[in-house]
């Protein structure tokens, strides 16, 4: 097993749950992120050599930090211009601070390391860095991928990332961009770009656009896991925890969500019994919590909505009158296009597919989703329901020729097949 493209077998949890923790605390004291994740790699790199020696140290976080000061501090001291030198006597300065920062707080005070990787959150998701940028730089910098990881991440090269991380740590420079959280008054401003990059990253996780495989699991685990550090940092924040409910809730049907052979498996078809329960559980409490608040905010009304599919024995069960006034109360929340399709379906499970056809043609009427293959792949799947194969054939092949992901698009040609079958000779249609 490799972390950051080091070996790391014996204490690679460590470095996962330390790097974001690490790096933070790191780039507040230098101020810059390249000397920041040099001496953080150079840190774990001595982990990796003297801990299988020495034993993991009681505290390996501060371990960690203590190694990476002092490296900080060598490579300052050797570079011979002013700013270097006021770093330098910075980093110095703080070296009594160091013991406090990293000591159980006794006293039940704030965790600043933890407060620093908050810091590092906002920064990496400011609104003036572009979409993919923050979900770059989130990903490397607090969910501790590798370049290499990241770029796979986004189906581009590792040369094309390392470009795109560069030019995004430029423009955090160029642009100003303060390594601070935001304050009360900016937070309710700030927060839905840190809570859009994780979702963003979760939703690229349950179902990618492109590739062979429709699932990316060890990305739909980082989404999970930066939504928890959000939540262990923000927890009296409803839209962080209705975000964290949502992720868990819809993951837990990961197992089922593929047969043994990677092909699709629509929810309604779901062997429930392999869904997994813990994470049922955890997200139904997470989600009673998040729609304390009133009015409930996105991810609440989300989670709330997948909360009613895991919470159906079977499919046949499933309270979709429910799903359709959550969806309601969606729309009102946060209307989009997206949001209006989802509802359509839900409309078309619980008065029939006429009623949901009706929407989606209004939908696909208005244009805005007419390049987004899962509303022709759902009209295709209404006009079966309602016996009309010739014009499913034609959704059909739309929502194929738009799909970029190879496992779904042959879930889709499968049920093209069996279209043209029931449609019969195209003389005939």
């Amino acid at each position: 097993m490799t972390v950051n493209g080091w070996a790391a077998d014996p204490a690679e949890a460590v470095f996962r749950e330390e790097w974001g923790r690490l790096l933070a605390t790191l780039v507040r004291w230098v101020g810059d992120f390249d000397l920041a994740e040099e001496v953080a790699a150079d840190a774990i790199a001595a982990a990796v050599e003297r801990w299988p020696v020495d034993g993991v140290p009681e505290r390996p976080g501060a371990w960690l930090l203590t190694t990476a000061r002092r490296r900080a501090v060598d490579i300052l001291r050797r570079r011979q211009n002013y700013a270097a030198k006021l770093a330098v006597l910075k980093v110095e300065a703080e070296r009594d601070e160091l013991t406090r920062l990293t000591e159980p707080a006794d006293d039940g005070g704030p965790d600043v390391i933890g407060d620093d990787r908050l810091r590092l959150f906002f920064t990496c998701c400011h609104p003036a860095l572009a979409a993919d940028a923050r979900v770059a730089l989130t990903l490397r910098y607090l969910a501790g991928l590798s370049t290499a990881q990241v770029a796979r991440a986004f189906l581009v090269p590792e040369g094309t990332m390392a470009q795109r991380l560069v030019r995004a740590k430029q423009k955090i420079g160029a642009a100003g961009i303060p390594y601070r959280v935001p304050s009360a008054t900016e937070l309710p401003g700030r927060l839905p770009a840190v809570l859009s990059v994780v979702y963003v990253v979760f939703t690229e996780a349950y179902a990618a656009s492109n590739g062979a495989a429709l699932l990316r699991p060890e990305l739909a685990d980082e989404a999970i896991r930066l939504a928890r550090i959000l939540h262990r940092l923000l927890p009296a924040e409803p839209e962080v925890t209705g975000l964290l409910a949502l992720l868990l809730l819809v993951d837990a049907r990961r197992d089922a969500r593929v047969d043994d052979a990677g092909d699709l498996v629509l929810l309604d078809d779901q062997d429930r019994s392999r869904w997994d329960p813990a994470e049922v559980a955890e997200g139904r409490a997470l989600v009673l919590d998040a729609l304390r608040h009133r009015p409930p905010g996105a991810y609440a009304l989300q989670a709330a909505i997948a909360a009613v599919h895991d919470e159906a024995p079977t499919a046949a069960a499933t309270d979709w009158p429910q799903i359709v006034g959550l969806y309601d109360a969606l729309r009102a929340t946060a209307p989009s296009p997206v949001v209006d399709l989802n509802r359509a379906v839900a409309v078309a499970m619980a008065h029939g597919p006429a009623a949901g056809l009706a929407l989606l043609d209004e939908l696909a009427a208005g244009g805005a989703l007419d390049r987004f293959h899962p509303l022709h792949a759902a009209c295709a799947r209404l006009l079966d329901r309602l016996d009309r194969p010739a014009d499913a054939v034609v959704a059909y092949r739309r929502a194929i020729e738009l799909c970029g992901n190879d496992a779904e698009r042959a879930f889709l040609l499968r049920c093209l097949a069996a279209a043209e079958s029931r449609a019969g000779p195209p003389d005939d249609r």
